[in-house]
């Protein structure tokens, strides 16, 4: 073996986990080998285009997989070292750039120089890696990263049931839809991709919530199994099914002439990336835009891991495919005590990040729009200063309100947008037989994956990656949020850490993209 650890170390527990033990040499698990892109330069080139609004660069999925997609000799490299340590490949997908692979924690621990122990935390237990994973020298240069070898839940969603005991507004997802002004129409014609790393729905709670909506032909809902992972509605409305629920009936209500195809995954490393890139290459579905309310901070993340999930935003992009992703619920710490932190996957460059409002109307209209921060409670919307992702082109010259000073971005800025996502003027859903009030900003990212449904319908052509074009628009097709803070920024005039570029205005946006 070499040296080379592909930037994975030792994870440290989780906070608040203890060690139960070393795990058992003979348990099976499976692992995800990324491998590294062909023709990476081109790529590079063709990104970059994209990114600045040539949409003649984009490519179909055919031509990504041949031109983009791991090369036949590195799969069989990866295939070959497996079979050689006595292991099986579950599947190879060289589009994805993934080998999966299924051992025994001893094959692991011999193939790769790592051992593992067994941790149980408040959620239940995981497998923790010991020890630097090193790379044996016939690997190297093929593989980028290995996800899989710990199991520990990576992510969390961001999703707040309205506190009983606050008085509260709430609104129905067309009417949020119809006070941003979204353009006519249903979505026909699109796929929104949904991911979720666990729970379910129940149909007949879909077609209860469609039909009180006076929704006469609802979207159709599909579940697709990522690494084994189905659709298992757990009976809990505060658990994964509030999320999965949620999504679907946001996204489903406002762009009901689209199809839904949810992505059911572990919830772990492996399994997040797993089905995002299923999705992003999914050829019979075709999604056009992926919606994903789950995430974690920053500094919980390992970097070759967020490298990975960056460079598959990457392929969406050149595919033509919108990424919305929730922003946090955490204010400006995510969580994280004494410290300030982005959620991620939010903060990719390559995503849109969607942050938290209040929402006031005064019948049709919006009456007030300020920063979600609800104080006592806890809840606010994510954004900051990504420690991780290098200042992209289209933030340039961009500033942060931190208190009473203001500072230049030089690292990634989140949020791009906001939308409602208070729980106190929260939208009504149905959730495992049960009618509740949702917000969170895991409400804001189906949001805009409808909005932009919606757009593609209406222009007849993907809207892709959007960044670039709201952030060049003078004004921004937003609604400028000016008031409150999430924590440690404020609300300012433009773009803010806060609340992005501001909710939508979606007639101009569909406009701006058409």
């Amino acid at each position: 073996m070499n040296d080379s650890n592909q930037g994975q170390p030792e994870r440290a527990a989780l906070p608040g986990s203890r060690t139960v033990g070393k795990t058992d040499s003979a348990e099976r698990f499976a692992v995800t080998f990324i491998l590294n892109r062909r023709n990476p330069d081109d790529f590079t080139h063709r990104l970059d285009a994209v990114a600045r609004g040539d949409r003649s660069a984009r490519i179909g999925h055919a031509e990504f997989a041949e031109r983009y997609g791991a090369s036949d000799k590195d799969i069989a490299a990866v295939v070959a070292f497996a079979q050689r340590s006595g292991m099986s490949v579950v599947q190879t997908a060289p589009e994805r750039r993934t080998v999966i692979v299924s051992g025994t924690a001893a094959q692991f621990r011999s193939a790769l120089g790592v051992d593992f122990e067994t941790c149980a935390h408040p959620g239940g237990t995981y497998r923790r890696r010991l020890g630097t994973m090193t790379m044996p020298a016939e690997l190297d240069g093929i593989v980028a990263a290995v996800l899989g070898l710990d199991s520990r839940p990576q992510a969390k969603p961001h999703f707040r049931l309205r506190d009983p005991a606050l008085a509260a507004v709430s609104y129905n997802p067309p009417a949020v839809a119809a006070l941003y002004d979204f353009p006519a129409g249903t979505g026909s014609g699109q796929c929104i991709a949904l991911i979720e790393l666990g729970g379910g729905y129940e149909p007949a709670d879909l077609q209860t919530y469609f039909t009180s909506l006076g929704i006469t032909t609802p979207p159709v809902v599909t579940a697709v199994s990522v690494d084994g992972a189905t659709n298992a509605p757990t009976g809990s409305v505060d658990g994964p099914d509030g999320e999965v629920m949620l999504d679907i009936e946001v996204a489903g209500s406002i762009a009901p002439g689209a199809r839904i195809a949810v992505y059911f995954t572990p919830n772990t490393d492996a399994g997040f990336l797993d089905a995002i890139t299923t999705a992003i290459h999914d050829t019979a579905n075709k999604p056009s835009i992926i919606s994903i309310s789950w995430g974690g901070p920053e500094s919980t993340w390992e970097p070759a891991t967020m490298t990975q999930f960056d460079e598959a935003f990457q392929s969406a992009a050149t595919l033509g495919i919108t990424v919305c992703i929730a922003s946090g619920d955490n204010g400006s710490s995510d969580g994280v005590a004494n410290a300030t932190e982005v959620d991620f996957p939010a903060s990719s460059p390559h995503a849109l990040g969607c942050g938290g409002t209040t929402l006031h109307a005064n019948g049709t209209a919006i009456a007030s729009e300020t920063v979600w921060n609800d104080g006592a409670q806890g809840g606010a919307s994510g954004g900051g200063i990504s420690t991780m992702f290098a200042l992209p082109a289209y933030q340039n010259g961009l500033r942060a309100e931190r208190g009473t000073q203001s500072e230049a971005l030089t690292m990634r800025g989140v949020p791009d947008v906001c939308g409602d996502a208070d729980p106190e003027t929260g939208y009504n859903v149905v959730v495992d037989g049960t009618s509740t009030q949702i917000g969170g900003t895991s409400a804001v990212a189906p949001l805009w994956a409808a909005l932009i449904a919606r757009t593609n319908a209406a222009n007849g052509t993907d809207a892709g990656f959007i960044n670039t074009a709201l952030y060049a628009a003078a004004p921004a097709p937003c609604n400028d949020i000016t008031s409150g803070t999430n924590g440690a920024f404020a609300a300012t005039p433009g773009w803010d850490a806060c609340t992005g570029l501001g909710s939508p205005k979606g007639s101009a946006i569909a406009a701006l993209l058409a």
